[in-house]
């Protein structure tokens, strides 16, 4: 059922005012925890603590949380995913996947999100996201070790843009369903992992607020730059290049403010307002 007007507004909103509070519930991993001692009183966790959301950034002391889908799901989503390109993020493209891997018609029921659409746009963002590792290297060329951590941040940034190359004409739908009010927390935290990722990867190592503002930034770049890449005709994407490289200078000459996250955030949200109303949405 297509959302209501007042739903979609409300998805909107929700993604701009939500894409940071990820970033705002994590911290750096690598800020030593103090633990208070005395000789003659011992104290007991507090029973709040078990209230306390899970980390959603990435950490070198502690196991990566399992991820959001199980063996089956991610081998029925990996053949449905290679007729995306023709079909969609559709239920046609699950069932082309299911027979692929001679199954029958698979209900909605089977996988955990139960939308089809969904489910297939979320494993692109977590199958992008965790491709970026493996890339490194080779986009670093061995030149690693005279690379800013910018100039890293900018290379895996335009890497994983370069992952919607072959779903690009289908971009657009993607981002409004993950705009529906049902799907935006999901869409919001993937954006967050995926800032940390870049900024781990880059060799970040800062412990101080900006450790915040860097990741708040570049995930509203990103998003900003992925709807413009949506609409852009150029070889290569090269104005989609140009438009990233603009905004993360304008982030560095800010120091990463706030304010700038904000401006992009409401590009975002005017943006899926736009793909909304172009699916016939009235808002």
């Amino acid at each position: 059922m297509p959302p209501t007007p007042t739903g979609a507004a409300s998805a909107v909103r929700r993604i701009s005012t939500l894409l940071v509070s990820p970033l705002l519930r994590a911290g750096p991993s690598s800020v030593p925890r103090r633990t208070l001692t005395t000789t003659t009183l011992r104290t007991s966790p507090s029973p709040r603590i078990s209230q306390i959301p899970k980390r959603t950034y990435h950490s070198t002391t502690h196991p990566p949380p399992p991820g959001p889908f199980t063996p089956a799901e991610l081998s029925l989503l990996s053949s449905a995913y290679a007729h995306v390109p023709l079909h969609g993020f559709s239920p046609a493209s699950l069932a082309l996947g299911a027979r692929d891997q001679n199954l029958l018609d698979i209900s909605p029921s089977f996988l955990s999100s139960g939308d089809p659409a969904f489910s297939l746009i979320h494993y692109h963002l977590y199958n992008a996201r965790n491709a970026l590792a493996s890339k490194k290297d080779s986009l670093f060329q061995g030149t690693e070790a005279v690379m800013t951590v910018e100039e890293k941040v900018e290379a895996l940034t335009w890497a994983r843009l370069k992952s919607n190359e072959k779903v690009i004409g289908k971009w657009q739908e993607a981002l409004a369903i993950l705009a529906m009010p049902s799907y935006a927390p999901t869409a919001v935290k993937e954006l967050a992992l995926l800032a940390d990722e870049i900024y781990h990867l880059a060799g970040d190592l800062s412990v101080d607020p900006s450790w915040y503002t860097k990741r708040a930034s570049l995930s509203a770049i990103y998003a900003a730059s992925e709807l413009f890449m949506t609409t852009d005709a150029s070889p290569g994407f090269q104005e989609t290049r140009a438009f990233l490289r603009r905004r993360l200078d304008e982030a560095a000459t800010a120091g990463g403010a706030v304010k700038a996250v904000g401006q992009y955030a409401g590009f975002t949200a005017s943006a899926v307002v736009n793909i909304l109303r172009s699916k016939g949405v009235s808002i």
